[in-house]
């Protein structure tokens, strides 16, 4: 077994149906972990593309949809990938939408790492958390009020889980994503302007893939990350270095 092999690991994937979450699913079973696919819609596609997995559904659309999951799934390596995004100028942004995101993105996390801090802390056995933040866990951006507001939260949160489990055996770590090239910027890649602008300001001249993420995910749920606890990593080709 290699610095960089999850062989006898579960994972559990949050989001797993397309896109980063998909990834990350599919790279922790090249890494040797069983992986278990969790989304609300189906994550059978995503199934069938790892030797060893199975399916689940959450929606955490209730915050507490995970409290029983690891007391019937023994797992050792949590991604918390699952989120949403709602968009409108701060004036007319509803407490809906406010409440929307922040229940999936921010509430759901931590109540879904905290059961899942409690099996591993009963059984005595080492564990990861990997979050996913956003480079808006650094910036403001704009028109997405809670989402910004939800990912400063997922920052403060890795790094609080971090202060509180890392001597106990559990390694809490979030990656911050750049521009990746997924369904939810197609969007903004088909725009010849925004397409332009945000290449500009990317020292490493591409959009991102969910490969990038993906391995930078089986990084911090590996043995050779074990020292790594509390840090957002940011896998943005250099945009925040700009």
């Amino acid at each position: 077994m290699t610095a960089f092999s999850l062989e006898g690991k579960t994972a559990l994937v949050t989001g797993a149906n397309t896109g980063i979450g998909q990834a990350i699913a599919v790279a922790m079973g090249r890494a040797g972990a069983h992986v278990i696919c969790a989304g609300r819609s189906a994550t059978a596609d995503t199934v069938a593309m790892i030797d060893s997995a199975e399916e689940l559904t959450l929606d955490f659309a209730d915050p507490m949809a995970a409290q029983d999951t690891f007391q019937t799934h023994k797992t050792d390596i949590l991604v918390n990938n699952a989120g949403i995004i709602r968009r409108n100028d701060s004036t007319e942004f509803t407490e809906a939408d406010w409440d929307a995101v922040m229940d999936v993105n921010l509430k759901a996390l931590f109540f879904t790492s905290q059961a899942f801090a409690k099996a591993a802390l009963n059984d005595n056995r080492e564990a990861r958390i990997v979050n996913i933040a956003s480079l808006l866990s650094f910036q403001g951006g704009i028109r997405v009020p809670s989402y910004t507001a939800s990912k400063h939260g997922v920052a403060g949160l890795t790094k609080l889980l971090a202060n509180e489990w890392a001597a106990k055996g559990i390694n809490v770590n979030a990656i911050a994503p750049g521009y990746i090239e997924t369904n939810n910027t197609e969007a903004l890649r088909a725009d010849p302007d925004r397409n332009k602008a945000i290449l500009d300001r990317i020292p490493a001249g591409r959009w991102g893939q969910a490969d990038d993420i993906a391995e930078t995910a089986v990084f911090l749920s590996a043995p050779a990350s074990k020292y790594i606890h509390g840090a957002i990593l940011n896998v943005d080709g250099g945009w925040l270095a700009r």
